[in-house]
C-alpha cells in the first residue's frame, strides 16, 4: 500500500508520489495499491508493505490517521510479524526523520531512483523471515535507516548526546543516497482530477546552484543536476504530449539549465502553437523578453521569481545573488514579453534582518508597480523556518516575524499589491517538527485527528512538558521530557550542539555548513 497524506486531487499532482508509484508498479514482484485520505484502490487481503511519501512537515500526523484506518499499530515497536513493514521517504524524512521515527520501521534517505528498487530487492531477499531479522538486514543497506535499531542517548538534564546503533555490527551513520543518472523525473499519470488538471510535469533541474543559506531544496539535494536536452528533456516532453497539451517545467530554478534557451527555442516551434506551458520558478536574472514572449505565447499569464528580501544587505546574507536592478529588469521583461502578472516570493524573520529590511521589501514592490504599470504583482511571504542540513539549521524562528508580516500588509495592500502571507503560527509548528527529536512523537500522536488546530499542538506540548501525555507511555521506550518550546523553536543553537539528525549524513558536512553559516552572518 502506497499512501499520500492528502486527497487524491493533491496527491496525484505530486511528481514524487507518481514516480514512487510507477517504480513499484512496473515490478512483477510487487502489487502496489494507492491510498489517499479521501479514496484508494481496493486493499490487499494481506499487506506486506505500507509506504508514505512526505514533502511537508505538517503532513506528518496524517500518517497516523492512515495507519489507524488500515488497522496498523501506529508505534513501530507494537507491530508483529503479521503487520506490514511501514516505510517512508521524501525530503521531510530525509532531512530529519527523528520526530516521526517511532512510527516508521524504515526510512529511505535520499533520491528514490536507485534507493527504492534497492530497498525492495533487499526486502525480497529476506521475505518470510521474522520481522526483526528483516529489519536487521535492511539496516545494513546504504541509505536505509531503521530507527528502532538506532537509540538516542540523553544526559541527566535531558540534553541529547547522540543517536547510535544498538548493535555494534550496524553502521554508525546513514548517508543520503544521490541519483546521478542522465534523466530526471516526469509524469506517469495525467488526469483531469489533479490539482493541476491534465498537466504533464517534467523535472528540468534538481537542486539549485545558488545555495541560498536557508534553502532545503538546494542543500539537501546537492549536487545540481541537469538532464541533457536531446536524451533527457525532449523525449520526456514528447512522451507527455501524446496525452495532453499542458506542460509544466519543474525545478528550483529551471532557467539555469545550461540548455534552457535551446529548450525554449524548441518549444517555440509552430507545431506547439496549441501547447500551454508553465514554469515553477525562475531566477530573476534569467528573465528575458524572449522567455516571457514564449511563455505568453504558450498560454502562461504570469511568471514566478524568488527575491527573499527587498534589502540588498539581506540578499547578501542569504547568498541570494540578485540585484535590485535585475529584479526591476525581470518585471520590465515580463511585461514586454506579454505576460500579465509577476509573482514574487519573500521571507521575513531571516537571521540579521531588522525592520528597515522589511521596509525595503515594501519599497521594492511599490517601485516595481510604479515602474511597470499594467503588470499585476503578487507577493507571497513566509516566515523563516530553520531546516536540517542547511547553514541556518542552528538559527531559530524569530518572534518579531509576526509583526513584520503585518508591516508588509499595512504597506502593500492599500497600494494594490496582492499580499499572500503564510501563517506565522503554522510556521512555528513547522519549525517544531523540523528541529525536534523523538521526544516530539508522543505530541504528534496526541494531536492526530485534530492537527489542524494550533491550540491543539500547544496544548499537547504543554502536557508533554508536564509529563502528562498518555501517548508518551505508549511510545515503547522511556524518553526524558522534551526541551522547552522556545529552545526548540526560537533559540539559536550552539555550533557544537548535538543535532537530532547529526547521525545522518547529507550532501555537505556539518563543518562545511558552519563555514557557510559564518560567512552569511558576517555580512549581517
Amino acid at each position: 500500500m502506497l499512501a499520500f497524506p492528502s486527497t487524491y486531487t493533491v496527491g496525484i499532482t505530486s511528481l514524487g508520489y507518481q514516480i514512487v508509484w510507477s517504480t513499484l508498479a512496473i515490478r512483477t514482484d510487487v502489487d502496489v495499491r494507492r491510498l489517499f485520505t479521501d479514496q484508494g484502490d481496493p486493499p490487499h487481503r494481506h499487506c506486506d508493505l505500507f509506504g508514505l511519501s512526505l514533502s511537508w512537515e505538517l503532513d506528518g500526523p496524517v500518517l497516523l490517521d492512515l495507519l489507524e484506518q488500515q488497522r496498523i499499530p501506529i508505534w513501530s515497536h507494537a507491530r508483529t510479524d503479521d503487520h506490514p513493514i511501514v516505510f517512508g521517504g521524501g525530503p521531510v524524512l530525509t532531512a530529519n526523520p527523528e520526530p516521526l521515527a517511532p512510527f516508521f520501521d524504515v526510512v529511505l534517505l535520499g533520491d528514490g531512483e536507485d534507493l527504492l528498487p534497492t530497498f525492495i530487492d533487499a526486502l525480497q531477499s529476506v521475505k518470510g523471515q521474522p520481522r526483526a531479522e528483516q529489519l536487521q538486514h535492511l539496516a545494513r543497506v546504504p541509505g536505509i535507516y531503521v530507527p528502532e535499531l538506532h537509540a538516542p542517548r540523553y544526559a541527566a538534564d535531558g540534553t541529547l548526546l547522540g543517536v547510535a546503533p544498538v548493535d555494534a555490527t550496524l553502521p554508525e551513520r546513514v548517508a543520503k543516497q544521490t541519483w546521478r543518472g542522465n534523466s530526471l523525473s516526469h509524469s506517469t499519470v495525467i488526469t483531469p482530477e489533479a490539482a493541476w488538471p491534465d498537466i504533464h510535469m517534467v523535472e528540468v533541474v534538481r537542486s539549485c546552484p545558488e545555495l541560498c543559506r536557508f534553502c532545503l531544496a538546494s542543500y539537501l539535494t546537492l549536487p545540481f543536476r541537469t538532464p541533457s536536452l536531446d536524451d533527457g528533456l525532449i523525449p520526456a516532453v514528447e512522451k507527455g504530449l501524446q496525452a495532453t497539451k499542458r506542460l509544466g517545467l519543474l525545478g528550483a530554478s529551471v532557467t539555469q539549465h545550461p540548455q534552457f534557451s535551446d529548450l525554449l527555442h524548441w518549444l517555440a516551434q509552430d507545431r506547439f502553437d496549441d501547447l500551454r506551458v508553465s514554469v515553477s520558478s525562475v531566477r530573476a536574472a534569467t528573465v528575458t523578453p524572449k522567455l516571457a514572449a514564449v511563455l505568453a505565447g504558450r498560454g502562461s499569464k504570469s511568471l514566478t521569481i524568488a527575491i527573499e528580501s527587498g534589502s540588498e544587505r539581506m540578499r547578501r546574507v542569504v547568498n541570494k545573488k540578485l540585484s535590485g536592478e535585475e529584479i526591476e529588469a525581470a518585471a520590465r521583461h515580463a511585461k514586454q514579453g506579454g505576460l500579465k502578472a509577476l509573482k514574487l516570493y519573500g521571507m521575513v524573520g531571516l537571521p540579521c534582518e531588522d525592520n528597515n529590511d522589511v521596509e525595503s521589501t515594501a519599497a521594492l514592490l511599490l517601485s516595481l508597480k510604479k515602474g511597470t504599470p499594467g503588470l499585476r504583482f503578487t507577493l507571497g511571504v513566509s516566515t523563516f523556518v530553520p531546516k536540517a542540513h542547511t547553514p541556518f539549521q542552528w538559527q531559530g524562528v524569530r518572534p518579531e516575524a509576526e509583526k513584520r508580516l503585518k508591516m508588509l500588509a499595512k504597506r502593500l495592500k492599500p497600494k494594490g499589491i496582492d499580499l499572500r502571507p503564510e501563517s506565522y503560527g503554522w510556521s512555528v509548528i513547522q519549525a517544531l517538527l523540523s528541529r525536534s527529536d523523538r521526544r516530539l512523537a508522543p505530541v504528534i500522536a496526541a494531536v492526530r485527528g485534530s492537527q489542524e488546530s494550533l491550540g491543539g499542538w500547544k496544548k499537547a506540548y504543554r502536557a508533554a512538558l508536564a509529563g502528562e501525555l498518555p501517548e508518551a507511555r505508549s511510545a515503547g521506550v522511556i524518553l526524558p521530557l522534551p526541551p522547552s518550546w522556545d529552545s526548540v523553536v526560537h533559540d539559536e543553537w550552539a555550533s557544537d550542539a548535538v543535532l537530532p539528525w547529526g547521525h545522518l549524513d547529507g550532501p555537505l558536512s556539518q563543518e562545511k555548513l558552519q563555514e557557510h553559516r559564518q560567512e552569511a552572518l558576517s555580512l549581517g
